[in-house]
């Protein structure tokens, strides 16, 4: 769809007349040239930019007004809740349904508002840079930087939601529950035993974020760990710096999902100030050995860092003040202990060092101390080099580089040092009794337009991959699809942002593409063609989603997984979709049939970058070297079998039956040298987690032949 279209569709009717007039401007470029027989003047250009600055200054002017709007509303409804709570102790006096009722709508009305606000903002900053893209090319002329100084200096699209949606997730998680909010311990984790546990990620275009948000807190709350402090931007910021050697065995081994593969990182929290710093290790474990991946951790004060990774700084000395606290009980001490021992060891065994940081402001949903949903959204994701592989010290001998700390998005670093990942990631974890389903909501979510699944996704790996490339020729399936569009239709109207009564937002976000895009990817269609197609997707999705009612969650999309030994290697994807799905683990394990089929955004086919394989966690379990055993040893007993007749012939039989122990003999070898030489192929390759073929289809027909033909010349010998 060209962006002038999707304009008119998602533009929302009260705002209508706000809009950048997208239209007007590209007449305006088109006469212009014409007017000129195709050249573009100084007059022009002035004349332009003089329409371009008016409907900046109308954009800016409404997003102003609107802004301090929403803002008053917050400030009266939250006056309003605080007042219908105080309420609720007054015997004489108590707060009616209707109280509560009309606060819910309000607040509706509000998030409906912001979501609005926020679909504004963003589709008319895209408009201004679709239009000068489209002025630059047309004309010759250059004004992108010129007018990326005006538009900084009208900073309408630098808007952060992060600090409402507290707001207004407090006020509506206080109005939703009566007064009566879940209370408990922010960062526990409630109780662990006979639970089954999911955890899957997904993507989340920028276009998406806010709503998501929106959405998410109506049914959970914003997880707030300290609610008497006022919400800073600085409080959601999670900064972690991996560590690995110059071979990068780690992340090799968690490419791999190598049984026991290792991932080492140092965490905080908030700013640079941070004074605790988490020693994590993150274990991973296969499904076959009965035990879960497991996340350690153990604090260790900033100035302890440096000597506690050079093993100056022992473990003892790291707990002796938590010993004397007394605090923890001596057991839980002894546990992390034995982890910072482990952890000391390993990084000076396998000389690791600071590699990749990692760095997203994260937006927690979950009811304090009730860990059985858990939501997760990091925005402003972005990697950064901490190692010093190429020469370049940039940690100053330190465990972390100092010439950064939280200002995403890290402008004075130099291109090759850092990666802005173009997506927010969306993680859902949900821990329920067996048996239970997760709420509709969440599934209702989780199949939405508004997410894409990507099975095992890793900021450590895409870290690597893309910042380190000359170091690494194993790369995550994700990472050659990096340039598809996410973005999708909404196919139902059961998730989304609605008014209490009236809506007039559209909450559909599709592809758009300028005209030269479009042209570009050979994808002009009619829209009549388009909407048709759309709808009746809509009604398929509806129709399949409504038809699975067994197990839980699953994810809105199969991601192409595929495991390439060169470059062609993408071509294998479709026979290994179901490899795919199944690398997506599904919430109940023994049954997986709650499917929502939605067509994937990525490519069918796709091809690895120049020198480089495409890696598949192929999850391989001990059954699976046990079948190899048992089909060699059953080819042995062939071969067996075979030798024995052959022995036969030759004791007791005549001349004759020389020559047909012969047949024999030599079927007999080829028998012993086939299933060894198979057995070893299938060992190796299974080993190193090949993506192949591992059916047998010519051996059988091969020895069948040999006896054929051994039987068929002692036949020949004994009639001549």
């Amino acid at each position: 769809m060209k962006f002038g279209e999707h304009l008119k569709s998602s533009l929302i009717r009260d705002y209508n007349f706000y809009y950048i007039a997208y239209d007007d401007l590209k007449k305006e470029l088109s006469k212009g040239i014409k007017s000129n027989n195709g050249t573009w003047t100084n007059e022009l250009e002035e004349s332009f930019l003089t329409s371009l600055d008016a409907e900046l200054e109308k954009v800016y002017t409404f997003h102003k007004v609107k802004s301090g709007e929403i803002s008053r509303r917050i400030k009266d409804a939250e006056a309003s809740v605080t007042e219908v709570i105080s309420m609720i102790n007054d015997a004489e006096n108590p707060p009616l349904e209707q109280d509560f009722e009309d606060l819910e709508e309000e607040l509706s009305d509000i998030i409906a508002d912001v979501h609005d606000l926020a679909k504004f903002t963003r589709l008319n900053y895209t408009g201004f840079q679709k239009i000068i893209k489209k002025h630059d090319k047309l004309t010759g002329f250059n004004l992108k930087p010129v007018f990326q100084v005006r538009l900084d200096a009208k900073p309408f699209f630098k808007d952060n939601y992060d600090s409402i949606v507290v707001k207004l997730s407090s006020n509506y998680d206080l109005v939703r529950t009566r007064g009566n909010p879940v209370k408990g311990d922010s960062s526990a984790g409630g109780g662990q035993q006979n639970f089954v546990r999911q955890t899957t990620k997904y993507w989340v275009h920028p276009d998406n974020i806010t709503e998501l948000k929106l959405i998410i807190l109506k049914h959970l709350p914003v997880l707030v760990f300290n609610p008497n402090k006022d919400f800073e931007r600085e409080d959601s910021a999670i900064t972690s710096i991996y560590y690995d050697n110059e071979n990068l065995d780690l992340y090799y081994g968690r490419l791999r999902k190598d049984e026991g593969a290792e991932a080492h990182r140092l965490r905080w929290y908030g700013g640079m100030g941070s004074d605790t710093i988490f020693v994590e290790r993150k274990t991973h474990r296969e499904d076959w050995t009965g035990e879960k991946s497991v996340k350690a951790r153990f604090p260790l004060k900033e100035r302890y860092v440096n000597s506690f990774m050079k093993g100056e700084y022992t473990v003892p000395q790291a707990f002796a003040k938590m010993r004397k606290d007394g605090k923890k009980s001596l057991k839980e001490i002894e546990n992390l202990e034995a982890l910072a021992m482990e952890t000391q060891y390993t990084v000076l065994k396998k000389r690791l060092r600071p590699v990749v940081r990692s760095f997203y402001n994260r937006t927690a949903f979950q009811l304090p101390g009730d860990a059985r949903v858990r939501i997760s959204l990091d925005t402003e994701l972005t990697m950064v080099r901490e190692d010093n592989f190429d020469g370049v010290d940039r940690t100053k001998n330190n465990w972390r580089r100092m010439d950064i700390g939280v200002d995403w998005p890290f402008n004075q670093l130099p291109p090759k040092d850092v990666e802005r990942f173009p997506y927010a990631v969306l993680e859902v974890k949900l821990q329920t009794q067996l048996g239970q389903e997760p709420p509709e909501w969440v599934r209702n979510l989780i199949a939405s337009h508004l997410v894409e699944a990507v099975p095992k996704f890793s900021k450590f790996i895409h870290g690597v991959a893309t910042l380190l490339p000359e170091r690494v020729d194993l790369v995550p399936f994700w990472q050659p699809q990096m340039d598809t569009d996410i973005r999708k239709p909404a196919l139902t109207n059961e998730i989304g942002i609605h008014r209490a009564t009236h809506s007039n937002s559209n909450t559909s976000s599709g592809e758009y593409m300028d005209e030269e895009e479009l042209i570009g990817h050979g994808a002009i269609q009619q829209a009549g063609e388009a909407s048709s197609s759309s709808a009746a997707a809509a009604t398929q999705a509806n129709e399949s989603a409504r038809a699975s009612e067994s197990s839980p969650l699953l994810t809105n999309s199969v991601s192409p997984l595929t495991s390439t030994q060169n470059n062609n290697e993408g071509n294998v994807l479709v026979q290994y979709l179901k490899d795919a799905a199944a690398m997506v683990e599904d919430f109940f394990t023994d049954e997986n049939q709650y499917k929502v089929h939605k067509d994937t955004v990525f490519e069918s086919k796709f091809q690895a970058p120049p020198g480089k394989r495409i890696c598949v966690p192929v999850r391989v379990e001990p059954k699976v070297y046990f079948a190899t055993e048992r089909t060699f040893l059953s080819w042995l007993s062939i071969a067996l079998v075979l030798s024995g007749t052959t022995t036969a012939l030759l004791t007791y039989g005549d001349r004759v039956s020389l020559a047909a122990a012969v047949g024999f003999f030599i079927t007999t070898v080829a028998t012993v040298i086939y299933a060894t030489t198979m057995y070893l192929w299938r060992v190796i390759n299974i080993r190193n987690k090949v993506v192949a073929t591992y059916d047998d289809q010519y051996g059988p027909t091969f020895i069948c032949v040999l006896l054929a033909a051994s039987t068929l010349v002692t036949f020949l010998f004994r009639v001549l």
